[in-house]
């Protein structure tokens, strides 16, 4: 009777537990968005961004976030594998570029297909497809014109190869081919090469767009709400439905072309680039209300990030408007200094995230994917998210900090850094990717005269700026965090589970 009587409790409570639905996951990635443009993390910042400061109030704002890479495709990658991309590549997926994901790898999409989710990816991709497969026979060796793919077949190695039941999105609002694609296929075959006399006039830098097919009333301006109304409407689609969502909003903005929309013209005191921050801010809110309509916004986890810092027009910015994107860092996008990849990163998950928690944890975002597995009890196999740390206790505040104290960071083939802790070694002369700042915006925020020496040294806890190189001072700490940068690059992971086999 008594075993009877427990084994009527185990079943009870396994029940219990099964009859619990799993949360939605939202993914809000930004492309080319500073750590300094959010207001809730900069108060000086001249962009009003009221969505995301309510969202970091509502759940966790992840003050030591970080990118993958300096750059867009790496960081991307390594967000949807949970692996660190400079174990496989540097660079970025060029125009026609292949995919660079390995044949049945792991990703977060794939893991939560496995898992019973309906899952879907809208916005930009820039990982690759396999556009060979739709190349015409003979025109491999001439410059791409619109005549040399047959638009109508299926495009093999997008979103949908990697497990994405659902793409919408034109690929890279810069790159051809300049059209819509629907899961696998072309919506409106290209029938021009692209032409930006044919634009409404760009609104602030140039619109570095590569040359190549497009369909002839191709609007740029059109792209980001588009989007956005897409991602609205998919979030509405899931009321009353019973199979939980994962939702991967990858967004255009505020990279390169900056094309806000007329109606967000002058809502911030930034230029064309902080209205489209702006922008960027009302599409979150528009896409946080619909998780209200449907009921489901306390049953949804959102993780809203950045690929990379602020470009270049960065510091034409600073000097014009006195926004500085990377506040309070040195660096913009593809530099190893904190600018380039330290990015903005809120969590908020009701009922289990504390609202309003500030986190000075080391976080990177190839640890979304042993987190994520660990809310939806998925096993990773030794050969998945090598460099992915489980963040759900710390997350649910059953640990003082979180399970990372180090971090690899790259942008360039040769160049890398290693966080340790506080510290955080440059191992290169400088964490400039290209050219280094220019030097009336480093007399503008206070910094002294650099001093030549082989690495760079910084204690972040004291100098977040990185304005005073400790490497001479410091030559033991040098040395102990070159051995541990290249014992991180030689062994294959990073990731605990894997080092406890």
């Amino acid at each position: 009777m008594k075993n009877r009587t427990i084994l009527m409790a185990l079943c009870g409570t396994a029940a219990s537990l099964m009859a619990q639905p799993l949360p939605n996951i939202l993914v809000l990635y930004t492309d080319d968005m500073g750590f300094g443009d959010l207001g809730v993390n900069n108060p000086e910042s001249k962009i009003p961004t009221p969505n995301l400061d309510q969202l970091a109030g509502q759940g966790m704002n992840l003050k030591d976030g970080h990118a993958s890479s300096g750059i867009c495709t790496p960081s991307r990658y390594a967000l949807l594998t949970g692996r660190a991309h400079w174990r496989d590549f540097h660079g970025i997926v060029g125009a026609f570029g292949r995919p660079v994901f390995k044949e049945n790898q792991l990703t977060l999409p794939r893991m939560l297909a496995e898992t019973g989710y309906t899952t879907a990816c809208i916005g930009k991709w820039h990982l690759g497809w396999d556009w060979d497969a739709l190349r015409k026979p003979g025109t491999e060796s001439r410059s791409i014109q619109p005549e040399d793919f047959d638009w109508s077949l299926p495009i093999p190695g997008g979103p949908l190869a990697v497990g994405f039941d659902h793409y919408f999105g034109d690929d890279v609002i810069n790159f051809p081919p300049y059209t819509w694609i629907e899961d696998d296929r072309i919506l409106q075959a290209p029938d021009v090469l692209m032409d930006t006399d044919l634009w409404k006039p760009i609104k602030e830098g140039r619109w570095e767009s590569r040359p190549g097919p497009m369909v002839s009333d191709w609007d740029p301006y059109e792209v980001m709400p588009t989007l956005t109304q897409r991602s609205v409407d998919f979030i509405l689609s899931r009321k009353d439905q019973t199979q939980p969502f994962f939702l991967y909003h990858s967004f255009p903005s505020p990279h390169a072309p900056i094309i806000p929309n007329d109606e967000f013209d002058g809502k911030s005191q930034a230029g064309p680039y902080g209205d489209f921050v702006y922008q960027t801010d009302d599409a979150v809110g528009r896409m946080l209300r619909a998780l209200d309509e449907i009921g489901q916004a306390e049953n949804t986890i959102v993780i809203f990030s950045s690929d990379n810092g602020a470009e270049d027009y960065a510091f034409a910015r600073d000097r014009k408007y006195g926004h500085w994107s990377s506040a309070p860092f040195r660096g913009r996008k593809r530099d190893i200094y904190e600018g380039g990849h330290h990015v903005p990163t809120i969590i908020r998950w009701p009922g289990v995230v504390e609202p309003g928690r500030i986190s000075t944890s080391l976080f990177a975002q190839t640890d979304i994917m042993a987190t994520v597995a660990a809310v939806v009890g998925y096993e990773l196999p030794p050969n998945a998210a090598e460099d992915s740390f489980d963040f759900l206790p710390y997350l649910k505040g059953g640990t003082p900090a979180g399970p990372r104290t180090a971090m690899v960071h790259n942008t360039s083939r040769d160049i890398y850094a290693i966080r340790d802790g506080d510290w955080l070694l440059i191992d290169a002369p400088s964490g400039y990717t290209r050219q280094p700042a220019p030097d009336e915006w480093y007399e503008r925020h206070g910094y002294p005269p650099g001093e030549e020496f082989p690495v760079e040294l910084f204690n972040l806890e004291e100098d977040i700026g990185q304005r005073h190189n400790l490497a001479g001072a410091h030559p033991e700490k040098v040395r102990q965090m070159q051995a541990l940068l290249q014992q991180h690059r030689e062994q294959g992971h990073t990731a605990p589970r894997l080092s406890e086999r």
